[in-house]
């Protein structure tokens, strides 16, 4: 039975099966995607210090033939076959890479694996999803390694150039690409035959269950049955035809043209589609729409004809999600996407802010302690938080507040608890303190953040920043956030004699903030 891998995961090959004859199987795809499936051989150092060792579609073997590139089967995208006691005694390891051959990124690519297979049986495969990559153009997918013996690692790990600048991180040279010859002109071709398709190599068939042998022949897995009709059947609406001429077979509609739609005239083009999001231009009157059949009534659109031409997929196209290849990604101004696999370091996020997650997550409680419970309900300053570890992506959102990321780089920022999304668990934060002697209890209080790391705050509506100067004052109910450095004073307008009578203005209890330049402060425009 097959040993399912995760990323991570190693183990000697004597565990997995005593034969040395391998077949190593990739499968990779992706919509629009083309990939270059590779084997590196590196010596001690990591590097490839032979090129005749780097296996690839111009390359398919090493000179003693211990890596084969065999090509496309048993439902592999590639295939090699390997031979672990006929490897030179200078290459050390053999990784099995992954790259894109033109335009893309990892993050597009569908669920895959590498395998190894003996005597024609699967002994151990891991799997991954392009959910665990982002903006990377390869992927290191597994390794043989000897340490003292031969092992298998999963590795799962991107990378962010494509073939050139991986063979360069293993220490080969790209070779520059000669012109071609120019081909002599009114040259008459020499007979030659067809060439005949190469037939796959041939290998040895599951064995019947038999007793232990020494080690299992070399073997490719046998190709997976397609299942017959498996594809759901599409029926489209039928739409009306125009009736053929009396005497005639009813004419089938040309490929291309949609079902009751009037062929254009020999040499032109159909009418071109309105852009997405118009209405077709109206015909003049009396006369018929452009595509319409003949006789048929005014106004009426056929079946079949899609409203907007640009089709579902532009229409979806805005909304995609953004891929920065950064821990923290805004998705639009309400949704924020956190990169797990990115940093190594958890994050705490407040409790039910999760809307979606992409990979392998785990959410778990983030209690504050009985001390740090008694401050929270004492200052107004408590915060119900939850972990989230492991490797993927979570998008978070709240009430459709506006989120907006905050890197720290050793400084420090006072944001209200109310005000906080989710923050990296790298980061220091606490209660401060507010002194004033104008307002009820005679104190404010607010969290300080500071470290190295990103803290994600929410406001009402886009908030607007400001300089802190000597004459900057805030409604303490409307600000958001303020950098640490700032000096906060409590500036209260309250009069009894004006409060007891109606009509007062109500700003009775304001912040006046000072501090040397470059101190700040955000205001949201709605008030808690």
């Amino acid at each position: 039975m097959a040993r399912e891998f995760q990323r991570g995961h190693k183990a000697k090959i004597s565990d997995l099966t005593p034969g040395t004859d391998l077949y190593v199987g990739v499968q990779i795809a992706g919509p629009g995607l083309t990939f270059d499936i590779s084997c590196f051989g590196l010596d001690a150092n990591e590097q490839l210090s032979d090129d005749r060792y780097f296996i690839f579609f111009n390359q398919p073997k090493s000179p003693e033939e211990s890596i084969q590139l065999l090509g496309a089967q048993a439902g592999d995208t590639e295939s090699f076959r390997v031979t672990l006691d006929r490897i030179p005694a200078n290459i050390h390891k053999l990784s099995f890479t992954a790259t894109l051959d033109g335009a893309g990124q990892m993050s597009q690519v569908g669920p895959g694996y590498i395998r190894i297979v003996a005597g024609g049986e699967e002994v151990v495969k891991y799997a991954f999803t392009g959910s665990e990559f982002t903006t990377e153009r390869a992927v290191m997918l597994g390794d043989f390694y000897l340490k003292d013996v031969w092992r298998f690692a999963a590795v799962g790990q991107g990378f962010d150039g494509g073939l050139d600048a991986l063979l360069k991180n293993f220490g080969g040279e790209v070779a520059e690409e000669a012109p071609a010859a120019p081909q002599p002109q009114g040259a008459a071709p020499s007979f030659a035959p067809p060439a005949q398709a190469t037939a796959p190599p041939a290998f040895g068939a599951p064995a019947a269950p038999q007793a232990p042998q020494p080690a299992p022949s070399f073997g490719a897995p046998a190709a997976p049955q397609q299942p017959v009709h498996a594809a759901p059947t599409i029926a489209a609406p039928l739409a009306p035809q125009a009736p053929a001429p009396y005497g005639q077979p009813p004419q089938q509609p040309q490929f291309g043209q949609v079902p009751g739609q009037a062929a254009p005239p020999y040499g032109q083009q159909p009418p071109a589609a309105p852009p997405f999001g118009q209405q077709p231009p109206a015909a003049p009157f009396g006369q018929q729409p452009p595509g319409m059949p003949p006789g048929a009534p005014q106004g009426m659109v056929p079946q079949g004809v899609p409203q907007a031409g640009a089709g579902l997929q532009a229409a979806l196209q805005p909304y995609k999600e953004t891929a920065t290849g950064q821990r923290w990604t805004s998705q639009n101004q309400q949704l924020m996407r956190v990169d797990l696999t990115m940093g190594g370091t958890p994050v705490l996020a407040r409790q039910g802010s999760m809307v979606m997650y992409q990979g392998k997550v785990d959410f778990g409680y983030k209690g504050a302690g009985f001390a740090g419970r008694m401050v929270g309900n004492a200052t107004g300053q408590e915060m119900q938080l939850m972990r989230c570890t492991g490797r993927g992506q979570v998008f978070l959102a709240e009430e459709g507040s506006h989120l907006h990321p905050i890197e720290l780089q050793g400084d420090g920022i006072c944001v209200s608890a109310e005000s906080v999304l989710a923050f990296d668990e790298s980061l220091q934060y606490e209660v401060r303190r507010i002194e004033g002697h104008g307002i009820p209890g005679g104190a404010l209080f607010t969290m300080q953040f500071q470290g190295t790391g990103t803290v994600v705050v929410k406001t009402h509506g886009v908030p607007v920043v400001l300089p802190v100067t000597p004459t900057t004052f805030a409604d303490c109910n409307a600000v958001v956030a303020w950098s640490a450095a700032s000096q906060v004073i409590i500036s209260s307008q309250v009069r009894l004699r004006r409060n007891a009578y109606p009509g007062h203005s109500g700003e009775t209890v304001n912040l006046q903030f000072r501090g040397a330049p470059g101190n700040f402060i955000v205001v949201q425009p709605y008030e808690v």
